[in-house]
């Protein structure tokens, strides 16, 4: 959805908590200026209202919306998501991202799979995954390729750290630009992250502590601003070096 504005409210509502009814845009002044809509916004007349409680979100050129916390994750396709499986099956391995259902990963979904180097995974293994069908009544299909078949980044994850959240939090630190608290950390540490939409996030690093470290600045990140993120994590940095 998109609308025609120019004329705003000031700037501080962006990354503040609205709720349902908060006029979040005004439009007043009509231009030929373009304002992208996104989730949890709608336009009433000359302004722009909240439908649901989160924060206010903004992206280049200019996109607004509202981005809520749920714990509970709904799969749908080309989603990337992290799943632990289950149970192992002849023709499939069970896996589990959080949804309704158990997820369905055929064991000939990776790259170069063949009847002869089906891969082994123990219950309890972590893995990196695209979700490929959502049906309704139907478990989702997954899959450790991209769209033409390549492993890419899928597949499993080793050794690190792996922690549950909103996905909420999952879709921020996904954003792009790059989240400022991922920016903060790349630039000061050496480490691996993996997010899934479905809530769960995977951190390596060359020590526990630093993966405890990463990992707590990204826990607490969900409700600070830009500016709020990088001052955690200079502190959080300054643990380290101590």
């Amino acid at each position: 959805m998109s609308a025609k504005a120019s004329s705003v409210l000031p700037s501080s509502l962006i990354d503040q908590i609205v709720v349902p009814g908060d006029v979040v845009l005004g439009l007043s002044n009509m231009t030929n200026q373009t304002i992208k809509l996104g989730s949890g916004l709608r336009q009433d007349n000359d302004t722009i209202s909240a439908m649901r409680a989160g924060k206010l979100s903004y992206s280049k050129p200019i996109k607004y919306w509202v981005q809520s916390s749920h714990k509970r994750y709904i799969p749908r396709p080309e989603d990337h998501v992290l799943g632990i499986v289950v149970d192992s099956k002849t023709d499939n391995f069970w896996v589990d991202i959080k949804g309704p259902q158990l997820a369905l990963l055929p064991v000939l979904a990776f790259e170069g799979g063949t009847r002869r180097n089906i891969p082994k995974f123990e219950v309890g293994t972590l893995l990196y995954l695209r979700v490929v069908k959502t049906n309704t009544g139907m478990n989702p299909e997954v899959s450790c390729t991209d769209a033409s078949g390549k492993a890419a980044l899928f597949g499993p994850l080793r050794d690190g750290f792996m922690f549950e959240t909103s996905t909420g939090l999952s879709r921020m630190l996904l954003s792009s630009p790059t989240c400022p608290v991922i920016e903060a950390l790349g630039k000061k540490l050496s480490l691996e992250i993996a997010v899934g939409l479905n809530g769960r996030v995977w951190v390596n690093a060359a020590s526990p502590r630093t993966v405890i470290i990463v990992s707590n600045a990204m826990m607490n990140s969900e409700s600070l601003s830009g500016t709020q993120q990088r001052i955690m994590v200079e502190k959080l940095l300054a643990k380290i070096s101590d």
